[in-house]
């Protein structure tokens, strides 16, 4: 049977379905820093440059020397140990669900610009839904679509790029310069770079993205990617910030309608409706591509996870296109149940996404510190200097402290708070699945703790009760026939059934010297035992006269009470009276 290969990723589909994620930046980074840091955020903007610059080498040199799924999880895994290499792998979760969630939702949220009437929330999961169908056709189908979105996106930011620099031709740009001289925010420049670095960063996020799904590159792909992604932030972002500060004044920048919306406003500002209509089109397009760059990296990342078996086999079902199927659909009921949760306000993922989305940067520079000192002799096709991790992981951290100390808008609890919640649910698992064989083992002595002793008890109690049904059973009866006729004979079987306790009966007939038993007792005997196998009979026939005598001396002989033999009902020539019997039971 010919086996099926799946091709791998060229350079501008790999760029595509990553840079999807990293470029729809400019929808809300520029703006982001604006608020934080005014007419300094173009310079916070090209701090992030300098800083994903660095990161480059970093993911560079680790990817290189461990090129598989997983980004930091792999390689702390190969590195540390797979408690923290799970660690770094619940952020990373966490990131990416926050992502497809946060980006479905302002996709929508740009499409119910243009048509009103469109529910958000049921938008967010079919928009939801379609990408994890695309995921699961395959990623070779899901890249098609990366590309075309991606394209179009550079395309309309350049379309806009043109109209804006034909309004500076006629305008000039006497509004940046106004805006360069106001002073600066309460705590001065210092601060501003601080907290607009701090906002910036979230610019870069869909770079981690790339690592987490290396193994679907052709080969010499991955560092490409970076190198794309890179230029891509380094030239769109910090221009953008210069082109709306050199177009509105700060205070209408850093006002919620600009915040929310600030190419489409730059847009319609420059070029009317239609250029306005351009860019909320693209905007609505490139955030669903962020929504694919989720799938895809989560596919990578879970995939990896299971083969490690941190998460359980059923997740490695593939189908007939290579997909692991499960594990998306998981991924999406699961960012499903957080829109629901959150009810469609999608802000309060935002501290999730800020803090994992660092932490996981930081966990790479530490990973990538760690191959250094432990796996120095690996090859690997590029390194990064110390000095350059050190200031690249500093320079992360800062990040995440300034977001940390962040006071979100809207009245929203801090950062630190939303993400702990989420946060701790999925380390938990991940805690339960790396020690289940601890926990089980525990449940099993807790149990035996627990049970043994009723156990013991049940067992014996039905030891002691078995042993009483038994003795109950193991009484015997007597029947002394007169050479009764068969119906007569499954009457006596029938009382017995019905009456008394035992599993076995004597039927017995005495005849006096000279006297035989009637030719088809015997017969009709072995018929009622086969009819009756619950109970043994047995046949005897006894030399004597049937007498009270007679009776005597065999329950003596057998040691079966009188009051448990039975005959039927004596005719008037019967020689004695029933109370000479001893107790003899008459049941016919």
């Amino acid at each position: 049977m010919k086996v099926k290969v799946h091709k791998k990723l060229n350079e501008l589909a790999a760029t595509a379905i990553c840079g999807n994620d990293i470029s729809s930046s400019v929808l809300y980074v520029s703006a982001l820093a604006i608020a934080f840091a005014g007419q300094y955020a173009w310079i916070t903007l090209l701090i992030v440059s300098f800083v994903l610059f660095l990161f480059r080498k970093i993911y560079g040199e680790v990817v290189g020397a461990l090129p598989l799924n997983g980004g930091a999880y792999n390689a702390l895994l190969n590195t540390t140990s797979k408690g923290m290499a799970s660690f770094a792998a619940a952020l990373t979760l966490l990131s990416y669900m926050a992502t497809a969630v946060i980006s479905a939702n302002e996709a929508i949220h740009y499409l119910h610009h243009l048509i009103p009437a469109l529910p958000i929330i049921i938008g967010t999961i079919v928009l939801l839904g379609i990408f994890a169908a695309l995921t699961i056709g395959g990623i070779t189908e899901s890249a098609k679509v990366a590309i075309g979105i991606f394209l179009f996106h550079l395309a309309s930011l350049a379309i806009l790029s043109g109209f804006i620099i034909y309004y500076f031709s006629y305008s000039g740009i006497e509004t940046f310069f106004n805006n360069w001289h106001l002073p600066a925010s309460e705590g001065g420049i210092t601060n501003a770079i601080f907290f607009g670095f701090a906002a910036s960063m979230l610019g870069v996020s869909g770079f981690e993205s790339s690592a987490n799904f290396v193994e679907e590159q052709q080969k010499g792909v991955f560092p490409k990617t970076l190198r794309n992604m890179w230029a891509v932030v380094s030239i769109i972002n910090p221009l953008m910030a210069i082109f709306a500060l050199t177009i509105f004044s700060v205070s209408m920048l850093q006002s919620d309608a600009y915040q929310n919306t600030l190419l489409v406003e730059m847009a319609s500002h420059v070029g009317g409706k239609w250029v306005a209509i351009l860019i909320s089109v693209d905007a609505f397009l490139v955030l669903s591509g962020a929504v694919l760059t989720s799938f895809v990296g989560v596919s990578g990342l879970l995939e990896r996870m299971t083969l490690d078996r941190i998460m359980p086999q059923f997740f490695l079902k593939k189908n007939s296109r290579g997909s692991s199927f499960r594990i998306i659909i998981m991924f999406f009921l699961l960012s499903v149940s957080v829109l629901l949760i959150t009810n469609g306000n999608v802000k309060l993922l935002a501290g999730v996404y800020t803090i994992s989305f660092l932490s996981v940067m930081v966990l790479f520079g530490i990973g990538n510190i760690l191959l250094k000192v432990k796996r120095n002799k690996l090859p690997r096709p590029e390194k990064a200097s110390w000095f350059a991790v050190l200031i690249a992981i500093l320079a992360v951290t800062i990040a995440l402290i300034g977001n940390l100390v962040m006071k979100p808008k809207g009245g929203l609890p801090s950062n630190l708070i939303i993400f702990l919640d989420y946060f701790i649910p999925t380390i938990l698992f991940i805690i339960i699945m790396l020690n289940r064989t601890v926990l089980l083992n525990f449940l099993l002595n807790a149990m035996h703790t627990i049970f043994d002793p009723v156990r013991n008890f049940v067992l014996k109690t039905d030891k002691k009760i078995l042993q009483t049904i038994d003795k109950i059973n193991d009484q015997e009866f007597v029947f002394f026939t007169k050479g009764d006729k068969l119906s007569t004979l499954n009457k006596v079987m029938l009382y017995i059934l019905k009456n008394e306790h035992t599993k076995k009966i004597k039927i017995v007939i005495a005849l006096e010297k000279g006297q035989t038993a009637p030719p088809n007792l015997s017969q009709e005997i072995d018929f009622l035992d086969r009819e009756y196998p619950e109970i043994a009979i047995e046949f005897l026939v006894i030399e004597g006269k049937f007498s009270p005598k007679l009776i005597k001396e065999l329950s003596q002989k057998w040691n079966i009470p009188i009051n448990f033999m039975f005959i039927g009902s004596p005719s008037d020539k019967f020689p004695y009276k029933i109370a000479e019997l001893g107790g003899v039971r008459l049941i016919i």
